[in-house]
């Protein structure tokens, strides 16, 4: 039964540990940051407020309602409500009534509201959106460095294998009397150096994962790691277009620049609302109201008066008025000139800061198009560099086994191979992230696949 029960705990043990070590995909990392990203939130809450006032644009259009009542109560001198003369009693009076306003006309800027309202809810819908663009490259980067961090720790790994068999070999090589004891120190410190750059791999690692889980809002960084796997540098033909095809189509869909068109939008509708106010506004009005008061009076056609009872009243005493409004602007101080002048300036200013993230768009464009070539360039010169190196460590190690070659020398052989593993390693993973930017420019979703 003891035994029964520790394998059971050993058991929990380990689906605990597994269930806590999520090794997380691209693809999970992008859509849990879109989930649970502060700013993201921040940014669909301005959107749910840019659709409320679109709701209050259309309100603004529509007729109101109101209605008032009050309920009043004196003693002493008072005006009689029947015939308007002084009196001195005591008196209970209700009144009641309702009220309706309307805008038949402003200058058309009740209109231009609900427009603008209506394109200010698109604008935080394309914020939102390229707000997500950029929180997709930097995930994806992000995620990148974690990969080259992990390739890199198991290059550095693989490397500090082969120097402890290379330091067991000279061992026996110095106890042999082949080598002098001096090349085994030489072994030894390579050895020390590699087991180094071993620790160091392991920190890059935990920082490139923290660095990752922190743009997850993730904080439990221990358990947090990313899905076990390699990756090659993927096939595309994104190259087979020029930087002007790729720059023209960026122009269709990109987020920002329809962000920075719907500002110029939202600056042509500011200046038609401010021109409204040149011209007159007509309002309508509608009023329904009655009252009652205790001390109310009404002949009764013989020569005597009674007072009628609450209902009676309201009926006999209700009354309507209606009619329309016009106002007209004469002068008010230049403040509604100087309002449309801003406006004009203000929607100069939006079309030059379209045109500049147009020509940032292209910069940026046009950089990521020569950051892929020179990349490119890099990642297949490491590749050969990496092979022409590790010819000559053979040769080196072949010459350093049969004593024609010192420790010093066989060890920067080595050398000179790892630092070539770790430039392929790197220049791999900055190609295919300048690879993955460009995609995306052209409209591509990013997959490392």
């Amino acid at each position: 039964m003891k035994n029964i029960i520790t394998t059971l705990v050993l058991l929990f043990a380990i689906f605990a540990s597994q269930a806590q070590m999520r090794k997380w995909t691209l693809l999970e990392c992008v859509e849990y940051a879109m989930e649970h990203n502060l700013t993201v939130e921040q940014f669909e809450l301005d959107l749910e407020n840019a659709k409320i006032d679109k709701s209050d644009a259309v309100g603004n259009m529509l007729p109101n309602l109101n209605g008032s009542t009050s309920v009043s109560s004196n003693t002493g001198f008072s005006i009689n409500p029947t015939n308007n003369l002084p009196t001195n009693s005591t008196a209970f009076n209700v009144n009641a009534g309702i009220s309706s306003n309307v805008t038949l006309f402003d200058g058309l800027r009740n209109v231009k509201q609900l427009n603008r309202a209506k394109l200010n809810a698109i604008a935080n819908q394309y914020r939102l959106d390229d707000l997500k663009d950029d929180i997709r490259l930097n995930v994806a980067n992000a995620y990148l460095q974690v990969l080259s961090s992990k390739e890199q720790l198991k290059t550095f790994k693989a490397q500090y294998a082969v120097t402890e068999q290379d330091l067991k070999r000279t061992k026996e090589l110095v106890e042999s009397g082949v080598v002098p004891r001096g090349d085994l120190l030489e072994i030894e410190a390579t050895a020390a150096s590699q087991q180094q750059q071993v620790v160091n791999g392991e920190g890059m690692v935990l920082i490139s994962r923290v660095n990752l889980a922190q743009l997850l809002q993730i904080t439990d960084y221990e358990n947090f790691d990313i899905a076990d796997e390699e990756f090659e540098v993927p096939p595309s033909d994104i190259l087979n277009n020029s930087a002007k095809v790729i720059f023209d189509k960026a122009l269709s869909f990109r987020n920002d620049i329809k962000l920075s068109e719907s500002f110029v939008g939202l600056a042509e509708e500011d200046l038609k609302i401010a021109k409204g106010a040149y011209l007159p506004t007509l309002s309508a009005f509608f009023q329904y109201g009655t009252r009652y008061s205790d001390v109310t009076q009404i002949p009764d056609g013989n020569g005597g008066a009674y007072t009628p009872n609450f209902t009676d009243q309201l009926w006999i005493f209700d009354g309507i008025s209606y009619g329309a409004q016009l106002n007209v602007p004469i002068f008010n101080g230049w403040s509604t000139r100087n309002n449309v002048k801003r406006s004009q300036i203000s929607l100069e200013k939006a079309k030059l800061q379209l045109e500049q993230d147009k020509l940032d768009l292209e910069t940026t464009i046009q950089q990521a198009y020569v950051d892929v070539g020179t990349f490119d360039k890099a990642y297949e010169a490491a590749q050969k560099t990496l092979e022409a190196r590790r010819l000559a460590y053979e040769y080196a190690k072949e010459r350093y086994d049969v004593g024609l070659m010192n420790a010093f020398d066989f060890s920067q052989a080595q050398s000179r191979v790892d630092n070539a593993e770790a430039d392929v390693i790197r220049t791999k993973y900055d190609y295919i992230f300048r690879l993955k930017i460009l995609e995306f420019y052209f409209g591509l979703p990013i997959s490392l696949n």
